[in-house]
């Protein structure tokens, strides 16, 4: 649940999207760019059998209070694109909760991919908002790209 970030009535995936982003930025005061790519690809399969277990005792295949993908996802999604100033995090956030929240193509694809309890529904939960990452950076991408 995101360390409680996501046990909000309203909007508990931006809520816990804006926790990951607080979270990234105290983390980066305490380890190297490495390590917090160690504690990505660490929090991934953890996050996958958290979202599994969590899931199956709130008896929802995919709860709204699970936010842990949302953390995920934005951490990689800051790691990526760091450093940059208050605009560009603000733009990273918005750009992700866009793609998270109203899940165009290919995210939509990835969100129904994988439904229904157990390791494959766990993997659904994250999956969605990985793909939601990686579409937030590919904008950024191509926005710096063409743009400055």
């Amino acid at each position: 649940l995101g360390f409680g970030s996501g046990l909000g009535r309203v909007a508990p995936g931006t809520v816990g999207t804006l926790w990951a982003w607080l979270a990234f930025l105290v983390l980066q005061l305490w380890l190297t760019p490495s390590q917090i790519g160690w504690l990505i690809v660490a929090s991934i399969p953890v996050g996958w059998w958290a979202c599994t277990v969590t899931a199956r005792h709130l008896r929802v295949a995919d709860p709204g209070h699970i936010v842990w993908d949302e953390v995920v996802a934005m951490w990689i999604v800051l790691w990526l694109t760091m450093p940059m100033g208050f605009w560009g995090q603000l733009t990273a956030f918005a750009l992700f909760r866009f793609f998270d929240a109203a899940k165009p193509q290919p995210v939509k694809w990835a969100d129904r991919l994988f439904k229904g309890f157990g390791p494959h529904g766990g993997w659904g939960i994250m999956f969605d908002d990985l793909v939601a990452a990686f579409c937030t950076l590919m904008v950024m991408a191509l926005w710096r790209h063409f743009v400055g």
